[in-house]
This record gives C-alpha cells, structure tokens and sequence, in this order.
C-alpha cells in the first residue's frame, strides 16, 4: 500500500498547498485527473527561491522538484481519498539564460514517484526551461493522473 511505502520512506503528507490564484487543485475529466501546477512552498513555506544556474544548485532544483512532488500527493490524498494511482509531470524550471540540465532537477520529482509507486510511478514527462515564474519559485510541477477503475465483482450492473 502507498501511505505505507510514504512512512517507510519517511516521508509525511503535508496539507495540500492552497491554489495561489482564481483555480482549483485538481480536476477530474473521466479517469483521468488533472492536478494544477506546485513548487516546492510547504505550509505556506518556500524552501527554495531563484534561478537554477545562478542562485540555486542542480541539488536544489531536485530537492525543490521533489517537494512539489510531495505537493502533488497531498492533493491526491485529499482529492481522491487514496494514493493508488499513475501519473505523467510536466516540469517548468526557472533557470538563468545557458542553463540546460532540465532533466537531472525534474528527477527530482520522478525518482520520488518511482520510490512511492515502483513500475506504476513510471511516467511520461516534459522538462521546460523558464524565464521566470511566480514568487521567483525554482520549480513548478503539474501532473495527469489516470484513475484505476475498480474490478467490476459478480452481480454488478452494468
């Protein structure tokens, strides 16, 4: 079970991040949900603020990139009830003009994935450089997820 593969990993679930502007958190559209876009702000809290390549470290990236992560399985907790889910990440990540090692701060978010979920945290993903974000935020993440319908028993209707 997920929630116990998190306490191994010694990892808590914080509250979900509230939505920083005119939207919601997560979206379901048929078994597919579509979570909004988080940093690395826990508790109302930035850890990190600035540019990879000339404030932050490729390491803070990955540790910013993985509290978002972490964001976006409260959000799944509190939107779905449970955590047994698949997901893709799109990555937005501030970096300074030359900055080009997208993918190792993404990883960051994806290996926290594949620590929780094993095969099934496995993903499609997109690393994209920015000129700036919001609050001056390092990183950004938003997710789809895909729903498991659950296994129809005998006598269901249809």
């Amino acid at each position: 079970m997920i929630e116990e593969r998190l306490k191994d990993l010694g990892i808590e679930l914080p509250p979900p991040p509230e939505p920083m502007g005119n939207y919601i958190g997560a979206v379901q559209v048929g078994d597919l949900v579509f979570l909004g876009g988080v940093s690395n702000r826990v508790r109302g809290v930035l850890k990190y603020r600035g540019k990879l390549g000339r404030d932050l470290t490729v390491e803070q990236g990955y540790d910013a990139a993985r509290m978002a992560a972490i964001n976006h399985l409260a959000i799944l907790k509190a939107f779905l009830g449970d955590l047994e889910r698949i997901v893709k990440v799109v990555g937005h990540i501030n970096c300074a003009p030359g900055f080009n090692r997208l993918p190792p701060v993404l990883n960051g978010a994806s290996d926290l994935l594949v620590e929780v979920f094993g095969e099934a945290g496995r993903h499609a993903r997109l690393a994209l450089g920015a000129a700036e974000l919001n609050d001056d935020i390092p990183v950004e993440t938003e997710m789809i997820v895909q729903v498991r319908q659950p296994t129809a028993s005998y006598g269901d209707e249809e």
